[in-house]
């Protein structure tokens, strides 16, 4: 029997039990708080988590956590295991100084615990808030334990949506956020059924390579709180991040391990969407039929995000503090977002990382195609490769063709294009603020982004032919700008004055050309440019391994991360949803747990308070030293001015620089002011 059908028939058998819980059950609002520093299970606070509900009797606070499968917290193991979740209760002005709650009680009388951590006695029909343990174990990389007794229920777009908890937050996977659509047209916003629905398992990725389905429509919630009922108290609700992963609008899923939202939700305090979008040519073909007009998978972002805003208020969401963010596809997805009117107003903020364009292979992820343009490079070689060019309807023609037929094909439309609804122009309008969605940006790049999208040089290959080879402009090299090493591996230096020039002339450029123009033409009203000095790639994605990958050497036998390796596409990952120890990666050195906590904490801050800059009464209430001491250290990441443009550059510590490579920008035609 399938894990997938044993998960359904769980969840049949625990509804007609009556035993799946709810906030609305408990007639409470439940929140999970625990002290989160990415250790997963080897942590030394793993045993903190409490579960927290509203005011309530004694009486009913027992039976509540009891109904949660826990107990009362034991007092008697001392408050310190929880001063923190204490300390931050009180900071998030829900309850006053002082304020009580009920925690487990003595043979003699019913007790409560204060902020301070003091255990008193107190009168049985007091309504206090409660304290409940934790004991939801970890979710792994390999499984969720979705039994019954972590199950929790929620009435969202009319339906009873059961999902289920582990140690960090509530999950809920696999919510279908799309009526099943017929293949090149439109998704339309789903609307629930009013009916019983699992969301114990992610559902069916975009159909791509050989596996996958077309009906794919579906995203996944993490959240740290669930509201009581829609009653909600707006000041109780969370920042969403809603993440469009990357691929190359060829592949990917948001049901990718390494984008898991539990780290993310629990430590930033903030609700974690992922989803998914059509991929390739089932995403984004556009005919010159006056009917087929493309950017099918853009248009699923925004139907996600219709979902989104009118149901997350119902997982603990605030739907007007939405902020975008994507990386590599995923980043393109964010700047097309920015630039179509049919998304504005629909989020608040966005994060651009790793974004493409410039030179070469990242052109078309800035500049998008005419439906003829597209039609010349993809659309024509589709229709021949799939015997429909001389076809009465060629959509027709293409539509009777399987799924797995059109995601094989040798040419694929992957491109974002004019189809005068969901893009007007053919780039983001940097000059003109009415054209673009005035929300703070913060965007950057790896500091070797573009040594992933090069192969490496043929022994006694020169550079000029390389670069050629490569896309990139022969005769910008080797130069003053762009000097040739001279070490004893020839074939190396060819690659590392190919990697600066693709890094620039694909990534750095035009992202820093972007912060460039958002800023001195007033279309962004904040923004944040940074540079990663540090990465950890992820194994199954390494390019011309091991250049991505920190030397390893005897006393640091899984890599030396302060020792020169190339800081590369996708390497950032891990840290941002603090998800290196749970993917199963070792520690590298003694700064890789703390970077990685300080990144999710910076991007949290970001959805938080549109400010990077993690709020040091956030940090220290909630225990976070490392993140503390770090933004002590390191001082203000400074806006992007004109005139006084900096970014942070992200490594351990971090620090404030000036722009990298100006002038080599200008030399590739691609300067500061490429877009005033």
């Amino acid at each position: 029997m399938s894990h997938a059908l044993v998960s359904v028939l769980s969840l049949v058998t625990a509804v007609l039990a009556g035993s799946v819980v709810s906030p609305k059950a408990l007639d409470s609002d439940i929140s999970i708080l625990i002290h989160n520093d990415l250790m997963e299970n080897a942590s030394p606070f793993a045993g903190s988590g409490v579960l927290v509900l509203d005011p309530m009797p004694l009486h009913r606070a027992r039976r509540s956590c009891e109904d949660l499968g826990e107990s009362l917290w034991d007092s008697s193991m001392g408050s310190d295991r929880i001063q923190t979740q204490l300390d931050y209760l009180l900071s998030q002005k829900t309850y006053r100084q002082g304020q009580r709650f009920w925690v487990s009680s003595t043979d003699c009388a019913p007790l409560s615990i204060n902020s301070a951590g003091e255990v008193a006695e107190a009168e049985a029909d007091e309504r206090l808030p409660v304290l409940c343990t934790q004991t939801a174990p970890y979710s792994t990389l390999k499984y969720n334990d979705t039994a019954p007794k972590w199950q929790v229920s929620v009435r969202s777009n009319d339906e009873q949506i059961t999902g289920f908890r582990d140690r960090k937050s509530f999950r809920f996977l696999g919510l279908r956020y799309a009526e099943k659509a017929k293949r090149w047209s439109y998704s339309k916003t789903y609307k629930g059924q009013l009916g019983q629905v699992s969301a114990l398992e992610y559902g069916s990725i975009c159909a791509q390579g050989t596996q996958g389905s077309e009906d794919c429509f579906f995203l996944n919630v993490w959240t740290p709180y669930l509201p009581r009922s829609r009653a909600y108290s707006r000041d109780r609700l969370k920042p969403v991040m809603f993440w469009i992963h990357g691929g190359a609008f060829t592949g990917g899923s948001g049901s990718d391990p390494v984008f898991d939202g539990g780290n993310l939700a629990s430590r930033g305090d903030v609700v974690v969407v992922t989803i998914n979008y059509r991929l390739g040519t089932l995403g984004f073909l556009a005919l010159d039929d006056g009917t087929t007009n493309g950017n099918y998978g853009l248009a699923d972002q925004i139907t996600a995000l219709d979902w989104v805003r009118r149901n997350i208020k119902d997982f603990g969401g605030d739907p007007n503090r939405i902020t975008i963010f994507g990386q590599s596809a995923g980043a393109g997805s964010v700047r097309a977002l920015l630039a179509s009117s049919e998304a504005r107003g629909k989020f608040a903020a966005a994060i651009m990382e790793s974004n493409l364009g410039g030179l070469a292979y990242g052109t078309t992820y800035s500049m998008y195609y005419t439906i003829e343009e597209e039609m010349a490079v993809a659309g024509s070689d589709i229709l021949r490769e799939a015997n429909c060019t001389n076809a009465t309807s060629k959509l027709d023609c293409l539509r009777d063709i399987p799924a797995m037929n059109i995601t094989n094909l040798n040419t694929t439309a992957r491109y974002l294009v004019v189809d005068g609804k969901y893009l007007t122009s053919t780039e983001l309008n940097l000059t003109d603020g009415a054209s673009t969605a005035n929300v703070p940006l913060m965007l950057g790049t790896m500091r070797d982004d573009g040594a992933a999208f090069i192969g490496y040089p043929d022994k006694g290959e020169t550079l000029s032919k390389f670069l050629r080879e490569s896309g990139l402009p022969s005769e910008v090299a080797p130069s003053q700008l762009f000097p040739q090493p001279s070490g004893s591996n020839q074939t190396l230096d060819i690659f590392n004055t190919t990697a600066r020039i693709a890094t620039d002339g694909i990534f750095r450029c035009v992202d820093q050309a972007t912060a460039y123009a958002g800023v001195s033409n007033h279309i962004f009203p904040e923004v944040y440019f940074y540079e990663f000095n540090r990465s950890y790639q992820m194994h199954d994605y390494s390019p011309n391994p091991p250049l991505c990958e920190a030397p390893i050497t005897p006393g640091y036998p899984h890599g030396d991360p302060n020792q020169e390796y190339f800081k590369c596409h996708s390497g950032e990952l891990f840290y941002v949803f603090g998800n290196l120890i749970r993917m199963g990666y070792p520690l590298r050195d003694e700064y890789d747990l703390p970077f990685a906590q300080f990144v999710l904490d910076t991007w949290a801050s970001f959805a938080r308070t549109f400010n990077p800059n993690p709020d040091l009464s956030y940090t220290k209430t909630r225990g976070y030293t490392n993140t503390t001491h770090q933004v002590e250290m390191a001082g203000t990441w400074t806006r992007f001015k004109d005139g006084d443009s900096q970014l942070r550059r992200l490594q351990w510590p971090a620090s404030m620089v000036k722009l990298d490579d100006t002038d080599q920008c200008r030399a590739l035609s691609l300067p500061l002011d490429y877009y005033k």
